[in-house]
């Protein structure tokens, strides 16, 4: 048993810490995983931001293993309210769109748009912007629900975020002219 919230705790908030330590022995043991997501409930922001970023390589590198975790990652992690935790379930959920099932994934898009449509973390709005961007071309009427986001972003004063709606626009836009 390894205590991954001594390892992923502590430091500088911008320093990954003992993150990629963790994800090697997560990797060289699947069991560890859920010792990984048990971090989640922590209650240091820091640990948990860690353990987002050490999920997102676990899942690079082992989507099967994290795709056992489906319905913990729809539930109550997705009910975290940090940003970290946002933008990376979008990534996540991203990696592991051909693992879930049809409702699982109908939840995994009902998240992202949650969080495109509430959350200002520019992060989150950036990989919530480009997730749902690739899934609507598959996901009937999401092109259409996205739009006026996207709008409203495209002027946003963050430089990143406007970037990115207008490059989301433009491919929603390429998208439409495609014969169907």
């Amino acid at each position: 048993m390894h205590d991954f919230e001594s390892l992923l705790s502590g430091g500088h908030h911008n320093s990954l810490g003992h993150t990629i330590e963790v994800v090697e022995l997560v990797l060289a043991d699947r069991k560890l995983l859920a010792n990984l997501l048990d971090c989640y409930r922590s209650s240091d922001e820091l640990v948990r931001l860690r353990v987002s970023n050490a999920l997102k390589r676990v899942t690079i590198a082992q989507p099967t293993w994290v795709a056992d975790y489906i319905e913990d990652l729809l539930s109550w992690i997705a009910d975290i309210d940090q940003p970290s935790t946002q933008w990376t379930l979008a990534i996540v959920f991203d990696l592991l769109r051909g693992q879930m099932g049809r409702e699982q994934f109908a939840r995994a898009t009902g998240i992202v748009k949650r969080n495109l449509a509430d959350h200002d973390d520019w992060i989150v709005l950036n990989n919530s912007m480009k997730t749902l961007t690739k899934w609507s071309a598959h996901v009937d009427g999401l092109a259409e629900w996205m739009l006026p986001h996207l709008h409203r972003l495209a002027s946003d004063t963050r430089k990143s975020v406007a970037a990115n709606a207008r490059k989301s626009l433009k491919s929603l836009n390429a998208q439409s002219l495609m014969p169907g």
